[in-house]
Parts: structure tokens; C-alpha cells; sequence
């Protein structure tokens, strides 16, 4: 286990939630990052999911989404109750969030922002989410991480 953990390892160390730390190592990747770390733990990509800021009419919002697709903006406005989303800048993400891009979680953030996860989760008995950084991740079932984000279900990958 990672040393001293993440606030997303401790955060969900006091819950009742099961989980399990995968670590890998962190490197140079020939393909997207998420599809690189899938293919290194030997998950298939459409389990393990990436954690995007976006902006929806200005307001911040998660997107949640397996690194095989790609985040529909159109569908996380309309799923947000909004018209119109665009990504965060990569420093906003970090600041809102309080994780480094690419280590991303959507437990344990500084501030909790409003979260949508694609449906696309609920098709498989746990998913893979950044543990809080780069050469961390925690699977869990997904049912969990809605509880846990207070996240909508939508279909937001497209």
C-alpha cells in the first residue's frame, strides 16, 4: 500500500466502503495515460475510469468516464441541468479538486463539486477511479461511488 496514503485512501478508510489500492509504476506511455495504465494493470479500459473537470455554465462539474471514451460535453451539460460545458483549465481542475492532473480522484476532494458518472459503470461489479495520484488506483463497486461522490448516473461518454 502506498505510503501514508492519499486523502482518498484515508477518506475512504472511514467508511464502510470496500476497496482495494492497485499501484503501479509510474512512466513514459506511448498511448493516452488511462489506456496505458489499464493495459499495465491488465484491466480492460472500459473499467477504469478517468476524473475530468469541466465547467457547465460556469459552474464546475465532475465527468467521470472510462479511459476508452472520450467525455461528451453536450451530454454532461444537459445531465448537469446546463447548456453548455467546456473543460476546466488544468490549473482549475487542481484547485478546485486539491490533486494533481492525472491523479485526479473523485473521492476525497477538497471541495465536493456535482458529479455525473457515466452509465456505463453500473455494467461491471467494481471500476477502477484515481486514488489521488499518479501510480494509484482504487477499485471499488460503483453503486459505492455514487454513494460516496453524490454522483448522478448519465450517459456521459461518448
Amino acid at each position: 500500500m502506498t505510503k501514508g496514503g492519499t486523502r482518498a485512501i484515508e477518506y475512504l478508510r472511514d467508511t464502510d466502503i470496500e476497496f482495494v489500492v492497485h499501484e503501479y509504476e509510474v512512466g513514459e506511455f506511448d498511448s493516452s495515460y488511462g489506456e496505458a495504465v489499464a493495459d499495465g494493470l491488465g484491466v480492460p479500459r472500459e473499467r477504469l475510469f478517468k476524473t475530468l473537470v469541466a465547467r457547465v455554465d460556469e459552474r464546475p462539474v465532475v465527468g467521470i468516464v472510462p479511459v476508452s471514451g472520450k467525455l461528451s460535453l453536450k451530454n454532461l451539460a444537459r445531465a448537469a441541468g446546463g447548456k453548455r460545458g467546456v473543460m476546466a483549465e488544468a490549473a482549475d481542475a487542481e484547485r478546485l479538486t486539491g490533486y494533481v492532473v492525472g491523479g485526479i480522484s473523485p473521492i476525497g476532494q477538497i471541495r465536493r463539486l456535482p458529479t455525473i458518472i457515466d452509465a456505463g459503470a453500473l455494467e461491471h461489479s467494481t471500476i477502477f477511479v484515481s486514488g489521488g495520484k499518479r501510480g494509484v488506483q482504487l477499485e471499488l463497486a460503483p453503486d459505492d461511488l455514487v454513494r460516496l461522490t453524490g454522483g448522478d448516473i448519465a450517459e456521459i461518454a461518448g
